[in-house]
């Protein structure tokens, strides 16, 4: 693990996997993850010729908590972490809860990021036209209404549905049962929430409740948005309302895919972000 100091003072913890020398990818966590979120197969970074760096978000982990932040406040940490391990041009890579985050470095450094590629990434919770929680599970439901009515309903939230989770539907259950990704998720996600809740808090609030701090037609880099048509996690339709709206974007659904099964579409995503 490497320590990145933010000019606010705060600690972001950093891991790399792959091939030093590679091409730099920034990869951005789910929700509630860590830094030790990736696909577990780590000969695909080699394949690739990737270089993949990842961090906790403030409040995961390792790296200190930004109460209040939005989703906007994780571009300036990404690109801290780039000019500290002297990257120049580099893609950048979000999962889930990780890829409106992406998506806002993209956005903020377009100068910076060769590209950008978003697995079934959640549309803003302000998103004009999109019923947003439409198609959601039931927990997902409770966690938007919980975020909408303020910080301290939430953190109530999240700590029963710590205690107490509910069911994953059957088809990411099939893939977070595979062998290779628990023995992944299941550290990483008890590396995020090993100092408490208050990652998962801000980041659910941030997602969940709050505008991003910038919109998606700012982003103006090539774009890929990769989501599963059987997502009851984070439906379809916000990875289809983001690519009607952000200038350069490809929009590519699989109709067999469920949420988990961004890890499917993995290597074909990081190949389409290595390319020139």
């Amino acid at each position: 693990m490497d320590s990145v100091i933010t000019t606010d003072g705060r600690m972001l913890a950093v891991e790399e996997y792959g091939v030093p020398s590679g091409m730099p990818v920034v990869y951005l966590h789910g929700t509630p993850m860590s830094r030790l979120a990736r696909h577990p197969d780590d000969q695909i970074f080699a394949d690739l010729g990737i270089r993949l760096i990842t961090y906790d978000r403030p409040g995961f982990g390792r790296s200190t908590a930004l109460p209040g932040r939005i989703v906007a406040d994780a571009a300036e940490d990404v690109a801290t972490i780039a000019d500290t391990l002297g990257l120049g041009r580099f893609a950048v890579f979000g999962v889930s809860g990780g890829g409106p985050h992406a998506l806002a470095t993209a956005a903020a450094y377009p100068h910076r990021i060769s590209r950008v590629a978003t697995l079934a990434s959640l549309a803003p919770c302000d998103a004009d036209g999109l019923d947003w929680t439409a198609g959601m599970t039931d927990g997902n439901r409770a966690s938007s209404a919980a975020a909408r009515s303020g910080r301290d309903e939430l953190t109530a939230h999240l700590t029963r549905a710590a205690e107490t989770p509910l069911p994953f539907p059957e088809r990411d259950l099939a893939v977070l049962s595979r062998p290779e990704i628990a023995a992944m998720v299941q550290p990483a996600m008890a590396e995020a929430l090993a100092p408490g809740l208050a990652g998962w808090v801000d980041d659910v609030l941030a997602l969940y409740g709050l505008p991003w701090g910038f919109a998606p037609r700012t982003v103006r880099v090539p774009t890929l948005l990769w989501h599963g048509e059987l997502d009851e996690l984070v439906p379809v339709a916000h990875s289809r309302w983001l690519a009607d709206r952000i200038p350069d974007a490809t929009l590519v659904t699989h109709p067999d895919s469920s949420h988990a099964g961004h890890f499917d579409a993995t290597r074909e995503t990081l190949a389409w972000l290595t390319r020139p």
